[in-house]
């Protein structure tokens, strides 16, 4: 799933290609990808691009004097620029293309998902704080005011283990499955700890381990070309997917906690003092 440094890398790279070129024609090629319908996906027709954003994990296309293309790629979406569009109208059904924006140079972008769980949204809104998951969004980690005593005001009294608390989007915008099981090998702390727990110091840690887990990301994907983000996200992962590789820091073996629809990864001696996490959707250390 595309997290907060792809879809900031992509929001850069979308920035320096659309700014100020005119949309000549959207196309929805899988009808279910459309969670919007007034205004309609034709509203955009005829409008330059005035700025591209980024809420959390949804991108923002905004144009002058129109509304706002808002897309959330969810788990198997993805953009693909392309310098010249396939000529022709594109056939509903075949394939994974689900939606397919055209400029008036020739150029424009692909929105497609892999699998069978169709989960990529469109919006088009007059204001992104129409989209649900826009509006309910919490701070970004990464804004200027996003600082030590916010995020440990944040914490307070919460009751979650850290990687869900993590991951919830109403209460940090952009982390996901996989950056948050960085975050907290950066900041070596069991998953399954407790937010409500943590020191002085280790909410210090932690919030040391999210900001520049963050940013040293969003510094790798930076001018990498929409095409090549994927692998530069695998690429610098020490944790997350490498289930049974040695650690990068210890060399100890990177375990899994597998769940009905999704898995965390973890090294025990950077996280949990040597001793594996119960898997097969317990939450406590093996005894």
């Amino acid at each position: 799933m595309p997290e907060l440094p792809e879809v900031e890398a992509l929001r850069d790279f979308l920035t320096e290609h659309l700014t100020g070129r005119e949309i000549v024609r959207v196309l929805p090629v899988a009808i279910s990808v459309l969670k919007t319908y007034d205004p309609p996906l034709t509203a955009l027709e005829g409008h330059r691009v005035a700025g591209v954003h980024r809420h959390g994990k949804f991108l923002d296309v905004e144009t002058a004097g129109g509304p706002h293309l808002v897309t959330h790629l969810a788990r198997a979406g993805w953009l693909h620029w392309k310098d010249s569009l396939p000529s022709g109208m594109p056939k509903p059904g075949k394939g994974p293309l689900a939606l397919r924006a055209a400029l008036e140079t020739g150029a424009g972008f692909d929105l497609t998902e892999a699998g069978t769980q169709k989960r990529l949204a469109v919006y088009v809104v007059a204001d992104p704080q129409q989209v649900p998951g826009v509006a309910r969004l919490g701070p970004d980690p990464l804004a200027d005011d996003f600082d030590e005593a916010r995020f440990a005001a944040l914490l307070d009294g919460e009751r979650r283990q850290l990687k869900g608390a993590l991951r919830d989007q109403s209460l940090i915008a952009g982390v996901g499955n996989a950056y948050s099981d960085e975050i907290l090998h950066a900041a070596k702390m069991s998953p399954f700890k407790l937010a409500a727990s943590l020191t002085d110091e280790e909410t210090a840690r932690l919030y040391t381990a999210l900001r520049g887990t963050l940013t040293e990301a969003v510094e790798r994907s930076r001018g990498v070309a929409a095409g090549r983000l994927k692998a530069e996200k695998k690429s610098g992962l020490r944790v997350h997917g490498r289930a049974g590789e040695p650690c990068s820091v210890c060399g100890d073996t990177v375990r899994e906690v597998s769940f009905s629809d999704s898995s965390l990864q973890y090294c025990p001696t950077c996280q949990t003092g040597g001793k594996p996490l119960a898997d097969r959707r317990m939450s406590r250390l093996l005894k």
